[in-house]
């Protein structure tokens, strides 16, 4: 289980991205994170992993004290959550093999990492996720020659190769047309039904509908609704993105 307790973020300049924002994620649900832009929902995700420091508040995963980890400690628990970003990440000159295989360097040494050394299981590791990810016959292709939703979807199982507890997913459709947006999501939904939590934010609410277990949204740092995607009526819909704005589906 993943805990959030009181968690706060201050930016520089004064400007409060997250407002005591506490709640529980149980193992294997799939929570979809929506808001307006700002609202929070990347600092909350990033938070998570420590890609940003909170400025107080306590993240448990499990056991593990995420926020108190320093060093070893947290690089191991780091290796335990999955992270898919808006824009891939992917180092676009390698090809799709190499790019999933740096999903493992949290678990080889310095000079492993530098050289890219990997072993055997490793390589069956890699050529069995893009399998998953329905990338195959992709493994010697340049990065740069895929199309954005089969970037996302290397992503994805570079992701894997951490063999993670939880994935979260940083806007991972939101440069991406509404049908590779759904295919995208499709793998990640999967993945979840095979037992992994998933944290993903969303700006559609249609697609948090349908891929989400649960709701959270958030609205300029706080919490505004925890809940079923089904309970977000007119009312709540309007209080989380404002009067004039209009719901709009994605097919």
């Amino acid at each position: 289980m993943l805990r959030i307790e009181h968690l706060v973020k201050d930016y520089a300049g004064g400007v409060r991205a997250l407002e005591d924002v506490s709640l529980e994620v149980r193992d294997g649900e799939f929570l979809v994170l929506i808001g307006l832009s700002g609202s929070g929902k990347s600092t909350l995700l990033r938070c998570i992993n420590r890609l940003i420091e909170p400025t107080s508040g306590r993240i448990t995963l499990d056991q593990d004290d995420i926020t108190a980890a320093r060093g070893d400690e947290l690089r191991r628990i780091r290796r335990g959550i999955g992270m898919i970003f808006q824009q891939f990440n992917l180092v676009k000159r390698s090809t799709v093999l190499t790019n999933v295989l740096t999903g493992r360097l949290g678990y080889v040494s310095q000079w492993q990492a530098l050289v890219a050394h990997f072993g055997e299981e490793d390589y069956r590791r890699a050529l069995s996720n893009l399998e998953r990810v329905g990338l195959r016959e992709r493994v010697h292709q340049r990065a740069d020659r895929l199309s954005g939703g089969q970037q996302q979807r290397v992503a994805i199982a570079r992701a894997l190769m951490q063999e993670p507890k939880i994935m979260l997913a940083d806007e991972p459709v939101a440069s991406l047309d509404p049908a590779t947006s759904h295919s995208v999501l499709k793998y990640l939904q999967q993945i979840n039904r095979e037992g992994m939590t998933v944290i993903c934010s969303l700006h559609f609410l249609s697609l948090a509908r349908t891929y989400g277990t649960r709701v959270i949204a958030l609205k300029q740092g706080r919490l505004m609704f925890d809940g079923l995607p089904s309970d977000i009526d007119e009312r709540r819909f309007q209080a989380i993105y404002g009067d004039e704005a209009v719901e709009v589906d994605i097919e």
